[in-house]
């Protein structure tokens, strides 16, 4: 790990996670990249049992908010989701990803509200759309709505449907 590097994981918290496509090319940017890496990452929250609060993916990076896996490290489901994503997208490059991403521990509820509104706003901000409800790679959409996405967001909709789901299965 480089020097002054410090990874606080293995924590409880959420964590902000941005990783950036090599040398910040816009690796993201077709809606097949796009579908693909969403996939990897519901596939991964389900083997792994981590919960991802909101997301958005830009043409050169993502930005994540998760909860740490229960049986694994963070670090290793990142590595793995960069891994999987790259061998499946990487095409004739040699390089799809950076090697290192930016990781910010969420201790609180205002912190995740922020990195919540900063992800949603990031594509309004470098012009991709005029507004958040527009653009379809980002969890906004389950946030202002509640309805399900590609990805499950684990919001109040979620653990409410998640509870009446197993009273429905505790009542037969």
């Amino acid at each position: 790990m480089p020097i002054g590097l410090k990874r606080y994981q293995q924590t409880g918290d959420f964590h902000f996670i941005t990783s950036s496509c090599y040398q910040r090319l816009p690796y993201l940017a077709g809606p097949l990249a796009k579908q693909t890496f969403e996939e990897i990452l519901e596939t991964l929250r389900k083997r792994h049992g981590f919960y991802i609060a909101g997301y958005v993916l830009m043409p050169e990076h993502v930005h994540l908010l998760l909860s740490e896996p229960k049986q694994i490290t963070l670090a290793s489901v990142i590595r793995v989701l960069k891994g999987e994503t790259s061998k499946r997208l990487k095409g004739t490059r040699d390089q799809f990803w950076q090697r290192r991403y930016y990781d910010f521990n969420v201790f609180t509820e205002d912190k995740r509200v922020e990195k919540l509104r900063y992800m949603h706003r990031n594509p309004v901000v470098r012009g991709l759309v005029e507004k958040s409800e527009d653009y379809p790679w980002s969890s906004f959409h389950h946030w202002a709505t509640g309805e399900p996405g590609r990805v499950e967001i684990e919001s109040q909709w979620t653990a409410r449907r998640r509870e009446l789901t197993q009273q429905s299965h505790s009542s037969r």
